[in-house]
């Protein structure tokens, strides 16, 4: 006999009200809304303010953004990892380009030897790759005029460290991170290393532009539409990068970027948002994925919606049931190695659940209260309750639990269609918060470029200092493959700008932000160096 059937009345209602309140911590409503987006934006000019700051607001040194008519041939060196990334783009000055692309091994002599054997090999990989891309030679000649100069291939840099960056080609590294630790680099202008690695091969290869991948997200999706206000990316991690107003970025002191005045990108670091917790809403699941992480109190706001936690926080709401006491909640007290082990749940098993939830053969929206009477642990989930349920509700728990039964290891029979139903609530929670969240960040961009003039509902829009749309692009797996993730997070964009800025809130995918957005940085930087 399954346990919930032998419950009394008054167990039955501790446990609905255990639900209910965990249900509660992970619910957010306008007036948390705002004051979390109210704290957002305090925070933004902190660190427009001051440096040392966990939102950074790191001045880019990019000044605007292309509009897709732009032409030429750039470059890209993509390093960050593992492998190091060549790329070509062609422009064709009418919102496309074309894109060649070649992947080259770091091997770990290379990254802990000395630096300039290592840049030499990133310099040799970008001679390595244009000499194999036909028509993209790097000594270019005219026939009989030995004395053409022709000009360099300008490169836009994607270097993925820890950086201190100073101009728009130029950036101290501060420290390595991702197993490198090459010699005689830290300290040093990482753009220089490179340039002098490339001069020492000869090759017509200048090195115009230290890039950020969220700047780049911003500028390939700029190129392809017309124009792009804020890069974010919501995947395994979060940022965004927005163009501001010279004159708020008052760090930037009386330099020669502060009196030539205009826009500047910056790279806001977002994902540092609020590690005093002062603001965010905090549960014991949130603190114990925090106290178990490899960076305790730092990055908080990613932790609260990036697809690298999101599985961790909803499997330590799963243990919860399973460990509950005196009567387990979930899978009768049973766990699996996989659901024991340390983000053992990742979060592509919880868009896989929603695919499931949400799968429809006639196109019919889903109704997220439909399985609530299995959740309701006053009546016993027994098959004669499995039997009323709507057709279509038992057919997506089904479909719910065949994907709980591969991903955690049980075996056929060991979940209940009531256990489908409440891992499929408890993810949906956590990545209903998620999404909630994430429009947190865009709001806040939102007023600062003057798009909204204060947060909540009844907001109307403003012109924006820029005359240019709210425009977004977005790279990440959370917003590119979660099912539902952009219209949650627009549910919460309407609470805290109002329905007439959302309905023109632009947003679409930007890929590749560290390859084709490092290139179209490249293209920003000749136009800025001709002014």
């Amino acid at each position: 006999m399954p346990i919930t059937a032998a419950l009394s009345a008054a167990d039955a209602g501790k446990i609905n009200a255990l639900l209910a309140d965990i249900e509660q911590q992970f619910t957010l409503d306008e007036e948390a809304l705002v004051s979390i987006t109210e704290h957002f934006h305090e925070l933004f000019n902190v660190g427009l303010s001051e440096y040392g700051h966990p939102m950074a607001m790191i001045p880019t040194f990019v000044t605007g953004v292309p509009n897709g008519t732009e032409t030429g041939t750039f470059l890209a060196l993509d390093l960050g990892g593992t492998n190091l990334r060549v790329c070509q783009v062609e422009l064709f000055g009418d919102k496309t380009f074309s894109l060649k692309q070649q992947k080259y091994r770091v091997s770990e002599a290379l990254k802990t030897g000395e630096a300039t054997v290592l840049f030499d090999y990133l310099a040799d990989s970008v001679d390595a790759f244009l000499t194999s891309s036909a028509g993209s030679p790097t000594n270019p000649h005219r026939p009989g005029d030995l004395d053409y100069d022709p000009p360099a291939l300008p490169l836009g840099l994607t270097f993925s460290f820890p950086v201190e960056q100073t101009a728009l080609d130029k950036g101290i590294l501060l420290t390595w991170t991702k197993g490198f630790a090459a010699k005689n680099a830290v300290n040093k202008d990482v753009v220089g290393l490179l340039q002098d690695a490339f001069d020492r091969k000869h090759l017509h290869v200048k090195c115009v532009a230290l890039v950020n991948d969220t700047v780049g997200a911003a500028l390939s999706r700029a190129y392809t539409t017309g124009g792009c206000v804020l890069g974010a990316i919501f995947g395994t991690g979060t940022n965004g990068a927005y163009l501001e107003q010279v004159s708020n970025i008052t760090k930037l002191g009386n330099g020669a970027a502060a009196e030539a005045g205009g826009v500047m990108m910056v790279n806001t670091e977002w994902g540092g948002f609020d590690n005093a917790r002062l603001a965010l809403p905090t549960t014991p699941f949130d603190n114990k994925l925090d106290r178990e992480s490899i960076n305790p109190r730092f990055q908080a706001y990613e932790k609260f919606i990036s697809g690298m936690y999101l599985g961790e926080i909803t499997r330590n709401v799963l243990l919860a049931l399973v460990d509950a006491a005196p009567h387990p909640i979930l899978f009768g007290g049973r766990a699996t190695e996989r659901l024991n082990k340390h983000y053992g749940l990742d979060t592509e098993m919880l868009s896989l659940i929603e695919s499931a939830w949400t799968a429809s053969d006639d196109g019919a929206p889903v109704d997220d209260a439909a399985d609530a009477p299995l959740r309701d642990f006053s009546a016993p989930a027994d098959a004669d309750a499995e039997a009323a349920l709507p057709a279509a509700t038992r057919r997506r728990l089904e479909a719910v639990r065949s994907v709980v039964e591969e991903h955690l290891g049980f075996e056929p029979g060991e979940v209940s269609l009531r256990d489908a139903a409440l891992v499929r609530w408890a993810a949906a929670l956590v990545v209903r918060r998620a999404a909630r969240l994430s429009a947190c960040a865009v709001a806040t961009v939102a007023r600062q470029m003057g798009y909204v003039g204060a947060f909540g509902r009844g907001e109307r829009a403003a012109e924006s200092a820029t005359g240019m749309p709210y425009s977004i692009g977005i790279d990440g797996s959370l917003y590119q493959h979660y099912p539902r993730f952009e219209e949650r997070l627009r549910e919460s964009l309407r609470l805290l700008v109002g329905e007439e800025v959302e309905l023109h809130v632009e947003m679409g995918l930007a890929k590749d932000g560290s390859g084709v957005g490092a290139a179209l940085c490249a293209l920003q930087a000749t136009k800025q160096n001709k002014l």
